[in-house]
């Protein structure tokens, strides 16, 4: 297990949530959960996680959505199958590659937090995973990213 803590590890507060999600992998599709979720990404639980720093795009199922939303992520971390402490999957830092994608997503987790937790913590949580978020930034402009977990 790193000795980083999940916080900073993940780039953020996560709400607890399953999502379905659908990717691609070679040529085979796969259907699998979410864990977690936040404004900066997702874990995604998998006995096949994707090599870290692997991008690629996936379909997640939201119940206030008729249709699939598609989302660019990155792998950034990975817990191997076999971990006692964390389930086997992998953990995806979105993509944005315009700020209106980046506001849509982040309104859609911000409405699943406030439905599950309240305005209130919704509100704090999301405060100190902006400030997470930053120290992340920062970090990959320093060179340090990505972890593997064993």
């Amino acid at each position: 297990m790193s000795n980083e803590s999940d916080e900073s590890r993940r780039g953020g507060s996560r709400k607890p949530i399953e999502l379905k999600v659908e990717y691609k992998r070679l040529n085979a599709f796969f259907a699998d959960y979410t864990r977690n979720i936040s404004n900066g990404g997702t874990f995604i639980q998998t006995e096949k996680p994707l090599p870290i720093g692997t991008e690629f795009v996936f379909k997640l199922q939201v119940p206030r959505l008729e249709e699939p939303l598609s989302i660019e992520g990155q792998v950034r971390w990975i817990n191997k199958a076999g971990s006692e402490e964390d389930a086997p999957g992998m953990g995806i830092r979105f993509i944005y590659k315009q700020d209106s994608q980046r506001r849509l997503i982040e309104d859609l987790v911000e409405g699943l937090m406030v439905d599950s937790l309240g305005r209130l913590l919704t509100t704090r949580l999301l405060a100190f995973g902006k400030e997470v978020w930053e120290e992340e930034e920062a970090s990959e402009a320093d060179g340090t990213t990505g972890t593997e977990e064993s």
